[in-house]
């Protein structure tokens, strides 16, 4: 029985102690906060409940199976899932809105077609038959596999059509915008595809066309609605751990890993206390200052990339009962994508964002059938670039999200009791990713500049899990991390993943 440092109480973080705790080693997990969940926060107030990060689940699978194999209990018996139908609705800057149902291709091509125009639904369908061809080319180096140095999915496995020009050159989509650009030829397909980009937090100008397994993910494998929120997955989560005698320190700020031997040893916190240990797992951004001698050893294939954005959340407490056919997730396209692209990933606030309104029709998130509690949110520049901890933007922001959000709620302003925010800032202080960035799933292609650091270090027992660490952020994509690092402890170099 080997003991075991997990540094952070995040979903990752959480999913590989637990996996170790039920192959027999000693747990402790040390969180900086006073609670555990990481991205997965929560805020109540005066009976409306709010998400404060993730608000739906998608692959659904990897909680199914990690829930499994630590526990007689089930996932569905720990939390209430809800599959959300229709999954989205948009509404595009001309004025066009298409709902879509969740995981139904034939679905999404009919309503496409109603909406957009014939053609439309089946020039979205052969775009994600492509996109699963990428998926099934990619799925397994990229998810369930350890990284690997020369192993690393760097080809770009999205098939892009081979588009044909009079007297130039033929020419083949690389980028997620181009797909948009020469293979859906519709600016408001167009826009649909690059707002799945945005919401993880990615340029559709930069992001390899691989980025196609986003939306495909999505509407093949549907999405998700924990009842009480995604806070209720990290709960099961965590006592799930507790079950499993994993030990839990809270306010308790590792601030280095100790080495000797040319192996990690142990950690030090804060207060100046120390742990051994066998094995350490880092479930938070990798920083320099936790190991000093992995400095530049961590950083991985997206080291050195333009700053990764952060969420900037309104809060909205309403009175009025939620109308009967309300969607649970509406985004409200923006009128210049460009725009809002280059103010985003180059550090500035966008002048008219894409907004995406959460209205889940749950009586756990407000005091009574009159009343509603809806969260408005959209992809920023993190703190540094921004001041988000200027009252000043704040109020004037939220107030251009909430406008735009009228489109989707009836006398959205009328109704306003109570308008709370959360920046980036926020973010940071709570979670302390720095900027209060959000880490994007990692994705196959462009040489590898969209993959996140592997989950086994230079230093022999230090484990990297969660958002920052192979294969990226997002719930799903953290418990996935979890059990690649449970995998590399338990069975060594030799581990290949979960077959």
């Amino acid at each position: 029985m080997a003991r075991i440092a997990v540094i952070g109480a995040g979903t990752g973080a959480m999913a590989a102690a637990v996996r170790l705790a039920v192959a027999g080693h000693r747990v402790t997990v040390y969180e900086r906060s006073g609670t555990y969940g990481g991205s997965l926060g929560r805020h109540a107030r005066d009976g409306f409940v709010f998400d404060t990060g993730p608000s739906l689940l998608h692959l659904p699978a990897v909680y199914r199976d990690l829930f499994v194999k630590t526990g007689k209990e089930p996932l569905e018996r720990c939390v209430t899932l809800t599959q959300v139908d229709p999954a989205s609705r948009h509404l595009f800057a001309d004025g066009t809105a298409v709902s879509l149902p969740d995981a139904s291709r034939a679905g999404v091509v009919g309503a496409l077609d109603r909406a957009l125009g014939e053609g439309a639904g089946t020039r979205w369908a052969e775009f994600l038959d492509r996109a699963g061809t990428a998926w099934d080319r990619s799925r397994r180096p990229l998810l369930e596999e350890p990284l690997r140095d020369g192993d690393a999915p760097v080809r770009d496995p999205y098939p892009a059509v081979r588009q044909r020009r009079l007297l130039r050159p033929a020419r083949q989509a690389t980028t997620l915008a181009q797909i948009g650009a020469w293979e859906l030829a519709d600016p408001r397909l167009a826009a649909l595809l690059d707002g799945y980009a945005l919401s993880y937090g990615l340029d559709p100008r930069r992001a390899p066309a691989a980025a196609a397994l986003l939306p495909y993910m999505e509407q093949t494998f549907g999405s998700w609605y924990v009842s009480g929120g995604m806070r209720e997955l990290a709960g099961a989560l965590y006592e799930r751990c507790v079950l499993r005698r994993v030990s839990f320190v809270f306010d308790a700020e590792v601030v280095r890993v100790a080495e000797k031997d040319g192996r990690a040893a142990g950690v030090e916190l804060a207060d100046g206390t120390y742990a051994d240990a066998d094995h350490v797992v880092l479930g938070a951004q990798p920083r320099p200052e936790l190991m000093p001698s992995q400095a530049g050893e961590t950083g991985g294939p997206a080291a050195g990339r333009a700053a990764v954005p952060g969420r900037f959340v309104v809060m909205l407490s309403l009175h009025g009962a939620r109308e009967a056919g309300a969607v649970h997730r509406t985004v409200v396209h923006c009128e210049d994508r460009a725009a809002e692209q280059d103010a985003v990933f180059g550090g500035r606030v966008a002048g008219v964002p894409t907004v995406t309104v959460l209205r889940p029709d749950d009586p756990s998130t407000r005091p009574d059938e009159a009343h509603e509690a809806v969260t408005l949110t959209a992809t920023v520049a993190p703190q540094g670039p921004v001041d988000w901890t200027d009252p000043a933007l704040r109020e004037r922001f939220a107030d251009v999200l909430t406008g735009r959000a009228a489109r989707a709620v009836p006398g959205l302003r009328e109704r306003v009791l109570r308008a709370e925010v959360r920046t980036p800032a926020d973010t940071a202080a709570e979670t302390g990713a720095a900027g209060g960035s959000v880490p994007a799933p990692a994705l196959a292609g462009a040489a590898g500049a969209f993959l996140r650091p592997g989950n086994r270090t230079a230093l022999s027992g230090l484990y990297l899990a969660g958002g920052w660490a192979h294969p990226g952020g997002g719930p799903p994509h953290a418990g996935m991390s979890g059990a690649l690092v449970a995998g590399l402890v338990v069975e060594g170099d030799g581990f290949r993943g979960s077959r």
